[in-house]
C-alpha cells in the first residue's frame, strides 16, 4: 500500500512539473509575442512616417519639377518671342532698306530719262547753247492756241497739264489761250534783234532775254493771253485771267516767273512756266517764287516734276 502511495505522488510531481514547464513555455512564448508585436508595430510606425515623409519630398518634388518646367516654357517662349521680334525688326529693317535702294534705283532710271534743264534758272544764270532742244516736243492743240497762224510747241509731258488748266479755268468762265510757248536759240535771237531795233538794246534788255537765257527754249514756259486786250500782253495783270492764275496755277504745276519787283525782268504777268505740281505747289505754300529757291533745292524736285 505504501509503496503505491509512493508511486503515485511520484507520478503527480512529474505531472506537476510538466504542467508548470507547459506554462512557463506558454508565457514565455506569449512575451515573446507581445514583445515581438511590440517591435513590428513600432517598425510599422516607422515605415508609416518614412512613407509620409517621402509622399511629402514627392510631392514637394512634383511641384518644384512643374514650376521648373513653366519656368523653362515660359523662358524658352519669352526667348523665342524676342527672337521673333529681333528677326522681324531686322527683316523689317533690311526691307526698309531695299525699298531705299529700290527706290534710289528707280530714281537714278527716272532721272536718266529726263532732262536736267528742266528746272534750271535761265533769266540771266544758266545759258543754254544754240544746240540745245527739248527731248520731246509736241504741237498744242489749235484749240489751246490764240492764234493758229503758227506752230506752237511744248514738251510732251508737260502738255496734258497745260490743257487741263486752261480747260479748268474756261469751266469757270476764264477763258486762256497760249500766246507763245517754245522758242528756238534762233528764233529768241531773232525776237531780240526785232525788240532791239524798236525799242533799243537798254529797253529790250529789260523785258526780253538774250538767246541761250530765255525760259522758252526749255519748251516748258508759255505766255498766257485772254479776249479783251486787244490781242497784245500788256494789261494782262488786270484781268480774272491773272488773278485765278495766281490762285490756280499752282495745282497745274505752273509759276509766274518774273513777278513784281524780281531782280531779272521786268513784271510779266502772262510768262508761266511748267515746274511739277509738287515745286509749284511747296512755293505757293511758303509765298515763295521759283527764283527764290536755292539750285540745289529746285533740283531735288526733278525726278518728280511730271508726277
Amino acid at each position: 500500500m505504501t509503496g503505491h502511495m509512493d508511486l503515485f505522488n511520484k507520478n503527480n510531481r512529474k505531472l506537476t512539473i510538466g504542467f508548470g514547464l507547459t506554462a512557463l513555455a506558454l508565457i514565455a512564448a506569449a512575451a515573446y509575442g507581445f514583445i515581438r508585436l511590440n517591435e513590428i508595430s513600432a517598425r510599422v510606425d516607422v515605415l508609416s512616417a518614412d512613407i509620409v515623409e517621402v509622399t511629402s519630398d514627392l510631392s514637394s518634388t512634383t511641384v518644384a519639377l512643374k514650376d521648373y518646367v513653366n519656368q523653362n516654357d515660359a523662358n524658352l517662349s519669352s526667348s523665342l518671342n524676342n527672337n521673333v521680334n529681333t528677326i522681324q525688326r531686322q527683316l523689317g529693317s533690311f526691307q526698309s532698306q531695299v525699298g531705299s535702294i529700290s527706290g534710289t534705283v528707280t530714281d537714278l532710271q527716272k532721272l536718266a530719262t529726263l532732262d536736267p534743264e528742266l528746272l534750271k534758272k535761265y533769266s540771266k544764270v544758266y545759258f543754254l547753247n544754240e544746240n540745245y532742244v527739248p527731248r520731246d516736243l509736241t504741237e498744242i492743240p489749235k484749240d489751246y492756241q490764240y492764234t493758229d497762224n503758227t506752230q506752237m510747241l511744248f514738251v510732251t509731258q508737260a502738255l496734258p497739264h497745260l490743257e487741263k488748266m486752261i480747260d479748268d479755268a474756261s469751266s469757270t468762265g476764264i477763258k486762256l489761250y497760249v500766246y507763245s510757248a517754245y522758242r528756238s536759240f534762233d528764233d529768241q535771237k531773232a525776237l531780240k534783234g526785232k525788240y532791239s531795233m524798236v525799242y533799243g538794246a537798254g529797253t529790250a534788255n529789260s523785258f526780253s532775254a538774250d538767246q541761250g537765257y530765255s525760259e522758252h527754249q526749255l519748251g516748258t514756259a508759255v505766255d498766257l493771253i485772254t479776249p479783251g486786250l486787244g490781242g497784245v500782253l500788256d494789261g494782262f495783270d488786270g484781268t480774272a485771267a491773272y488773278q485765278w492764275l495766281l490762285q490756280n496755277a499752282y495745282k497745274y504745276g505752273f509759276v509766274i516767273s518774273y513777278p513784281k519787283g524780281n531782280g531779272y525782268y521786268e513784271f510779266e504777268p502772262w510768262h508761266w512756266r511748267f515746274v511739277g505740281v509738287q515745286l509749284a505747289t511747296d512755293l505757293h505754300n511758303d509765298g515763295k517764287y521759283f527764283y527764290d529757291v536755292d539750285q540745289r533745292t529746285l533740283d531735288s524736285y526733278l525726278v518728280d516734276i511730271f508726277n
